[in-house]
């Protein structure tokens, strides 16, 4: 098999670059470990950016999330029962829009297949080689035979468990990693959001936060323990604990069924240099963030959108200084969203230890300056709709 471009990875990353690619006539071959039907259903990131949801608009495969997709103009931060509002578009002119990546998968995979795109799922055994060559391959089975893909150059949008990051030598990789002491219970129900806007609250029990999906789902989280059981939340302890850490003068939590619920980790980690030789890091291979700031997808389509302006570069011109630039303009990027990401997760979790009074203080600091400071709540709102993308 021949391809320009190898793409290790058939997630919302991996799928949008070949779709970059093909809009400019560079072929792509994606690879997928997953079946199509797991990678197009479970539940991950719900808020995107302003210029992740102009990218999608722009390049044909935003019909869908424009028609069904939630635009919010702002959100809610709350300290125990005081609520407060962040106007989003009246700070920043820009917006979010609340639409789950598995949507955003699903609307790739059928434009992909629509053109004729080369997306093989359930596919095995995958390793990338001569990487520091001018043919760099990637070997894997799929179908109960072998294969070998010749390309020019291999992207690796493979997740942060997949093989792509540790070909990069240990010597020449350097890893950045900070684990929170805690986890997000996620849940999903069958209730109607009781909100207009997402709210981030900050209760002495923990953190929660009330997001939705649909008009008829409402996605909760809760701060738990990084190792928590599942069995040891029933439904009536999850809604009470909903109750208790998003009450608010005059607002009411609606129940309904809870159809779904897990434990997320929460970490920080960015792998440097996001390029060796022809390999190319893009996505969660790259960099993890913790999801209080819902950066992860936006973040991935920061790199895919850059990658594959830099690789059209270098076809129709021969210049290489977009994939030269890579590496450190996508990190300039990853580490301001680090930064708030870490920021938003200070400001709104509970912090046990000796000092846990003084960091709650702190915080409360915090919420009464986003409250009296229009520059403060700018600042918020400036980062959570997120940077232009070019």
């Amino acid at each position: 098999m021949r391809t320009q471009v190898a793409i290790v990875g058939g997630g919302p990353a991996g799928l949008l670059l070949s779709h970059l690619l093909h809009l400019q006539g560079i072929d792509s071959v994606v690879l997928e470990r997953r079946s199509q039907e797991y990678v197009q259903q479970r539940v991950r990131a719900g808020v995107l950016e302003q210029g992740t949801v102009d990218l999608l608009r722009e390049v044909g495969v935003g019909e869908r999330m424009l028609r069904e997709g939630d635009r919010h103009e702002g959100v809610h931060m709350q300290f125990d029962d005081e609520r407060l509002h962040i106007p989003f578009t009246e700070l920043t002119g820009r917006a979010i829009t609340v639409y789950g990546q598995q949507e955003v998968v699903k609307d790739l995979n059928e434009r992909r297949r629509a053109d004729g795109g080369q997306v093989l799922f359930e596919v095995d055994d995958v390793a990338v080689h001569d990487v520091t060559t001018e043919s760099p391959s990637v070997t894997f089975t799929h179908d109960g035979r072998a294969h070998v893909l010749q390309a020019d150059f291999v992207a690796g949008c493979d997740g942060f468990h997949g093989v792509c990051r540790d070909v990069i030598p240990p010597d020449v990789r350097r890893v950045y990693e900070r684990v929170y002491p805690f986890g997000w219970l996620g849940i999903l129900a069958e209730v109607a959001p009781s909100t207009d806007e997402l709210i981030y609250a900050n209760h002495e029990s923990g953190f929660a936060l009330h997001s939705m999906r649909s008009a008829s789902i409402s996605r909760f989280y809760l701060q738990c323990e990084p190792d928590e059981t599942l069995a040891n939340w029933s439904d009536a302890r999850i809604w009470g604990e909903l109750h208790a850490r998003l009450a608010a003068p005059g607002w009411k939590l609606q129940e309904g069924p809870i159809i779904d619920r897990s434990v997320t980790a929460m970490r920080s980690f960015v792998a440097e240099p996001l390029r060796h030789g022809r390999l190319f890091l893009a996505g969660d291979s790259a960099h993890i963030v913790p999801p209080t700031g819902a950066k992860g997808l936006n973040l991935a389509v920061a790199d895919v959108d850059r990658l594959a302006e830099a690789l059209v570069d270098h076809y129709r011109t021969g210049s290489d200084a977009g994939l030269d630039e890579y590496s450190a303009k996508c990190l300039e990027r990853v580490w301001r969203v680090q930064h708030f990401s870490w920021w938003m997760t200070s400001m709104t979790h509970r912090f046990e230890g000796p000092d846990q009074d003084f960091e709650r203080r702190l915080q409360r600091s915090q919420f009464d300056y986003l409250r009296s400071s229009k520059a403060a709540a700018t600042t918020l709102a400036e980062n959570y709709v997120g940077m232009p993308l070019r």
